[in-house]
């Protein structure tokens, strides 16, 4: 489609395209969010000067959809917010540097976005912060890290919106916010976390990756804040190349309004994971029946550094193929929780299906090993893991006692060991 989008404008060519008129309007709404003074990103794309000097690099960039980041394959689900550039955006921007990378007229510049950096719901009705500035190498491998901070909350409530702040958005990559009530393991401030938090927590809030905002809850479904609740909240950081630190902190917003729905994480994993080495398509399945009807509202898929596809779908009890995810390309460094634009319903029966790729041969470049090495399920760095998580409501609440109990039953019986043990394809 790109290839006859740019034979198309050499047969019939139309003025090269210029900053002002045909560039900014495409960065300020697919790109600035994170290339802006303060962001994450290592440089603003806001002003000409800035996309000017790195024409050639941005248009390198999007022809092959390195960037924006954006996983999902299109033409299988519609979700909000998708950081999806257009084939005909991607022409302008290859035509905008291959004839000279223009300004345009400065007085046809559209407004600059604004970006707030303060709390983008006003000011929270608890604001809880890392009591200490967390210190962060300045080089050295990524580091994933779990914080335990008390909350004192003295009496329970519920959540309608949170707010995770980083105040170094230049060395954090993401994080993931929950909530906990139990002892043990609580009682350490942090500890290294690669891949799970290591507990199974009370409440889990959602994440925050750059360019996200606040998480706002579902109406009707906001979720119960126990009062003595802690904090939990995996920071993943990755060094810049000078010391630096970071002191987040989460606000909370809070209703009265009891929740008249639930949201409940249908999660399909594996831990039947061992991998040889130099096998570049290992596959991961697993499935589970759904008791009642649900609505699917969104998806988290979580693998390590050898996955590369990321499939699910859900076998209707008519036969039909509904399909949740299809990702060709999953990159731990860019891993997302994706909300459908419209929740996708599906039948009491319907059977959830997941099925990951892996490649752990020489050939993929993020295989952690040189020369490669046999992997096995684990939350280590190098360990692998298979989960794919879909976020559900009852269609009629009063079945949610029977779904949990039948995910329940899903949990022991995967701890026994029979639940995931699916014949393999190699």
């Amino acid at each position: 489609m790109l290839a006859l989008l740019l034979a198309a404008a050499a047969a019939h060519p139309a003025p090269p395209p210029v900053f002002t008129r045909d560039i900014a309007p495409i960065l300020y709404k697919h790109c600035a969010v994170c290339h802006h003074t303060g962001e994450v990103a290592p440089f603003p794309l806001v002003t000409f000067d800035d996309a000017h000097k790195r024409a050639r690099l941005i248009a390198d960039v999007t022809r092959t959809r390195l960037m924006p980041p954006w996983k999902p394959v299109p033409g299988y689900n519609h979700f909000a917010n998708e950081r999806r550039l257009t084939e005909a955006e991607i022409a302008t921007i290859q035509r905008w540097a291959a004839t000279g990378a223009r300004e345009g007229d400065p007085a046809k510049l559209p407004p600059p976005p604004q970006f707030n950096n303060d709390w983008k719901l006003g000011k929270p009705d608890l604001i809880v912060q890392l009591p200490e500035p967390f210190n962060i190498p300045a080089d050295g491998p990524d580091i994933y890290e779990c914080f335990i901070v008390p909350m004192h909350l003295a009496k329970s409530t519920y959540i309608r919106a949170v707010e995770f702040r980083p105040s170094n958005r230049r060395v954090v990559h993401h994080s993931l916010l929950f909530t906990d009530i139990s002892q043990g393991i609580l009682h350490k401030p942090r500890y290294p976390c690669f891949g799970t938090v290591g507990l199974f927590p009370t409440l889990g809030l959602g994440g925050w990756s750059p360019g996200m905002g606040p998480i706002r809850m579902l109406d009707g479904a906001a979720p119960p804040l126990q009062a003595g609740s802690k904090l939990v909240a995996q920071v993943h950081y990755h060094p810049d190349g000078k010391p630096e630190q970071d002191q987040w902190s989460v606000g909370f917003y809070f209703t009265d309004q009891a929740p008249v729905r639930r949201v409940v994480d249908v999660g399909l994993t594996s831990n039947d994971i061992d991998i040889p080495a130099g096998d570049p398509h290992y596959v991961v399945r697993a499935h589970f029946t759904i008791p009642v009807a649900i609505d699917a509202v969104g998806i988290i898929p979580h693998a390590h550094l050898l996955c590369r596809e990321m499939r699910g779908w859900a076998i209707l009890p008519d036969g039909r193929k509904q399909w949740l995810l299809n990702l060709r390309d999953w990159d731990f460094n860019w891993q997302d929780q994706f909300q459908y634009a419209h929740p996708i319903r599906l039948p009491a029966d319907s059977r959830l299906e997941m099925e990951f790729v892996y490649d752990n041969s020489a050939a993929n470049p993020r295989n952690p090993n040189s020369p490669p090495k046999r992997v096995h399920y684990g939350p280590g760095t190098t360990d692998e893991m298979a989960g794919l998580h879909v976020q559900s409501i009852p269609v009629n609440m009063d079945d949610l006692t029977e779904l949990n109990q039948a995910l329940w039953g899903a949990v022991m019986r995967s701890v026994g060991g029979s639940f995931y043990r699916l014949p393999k394809s190699k």
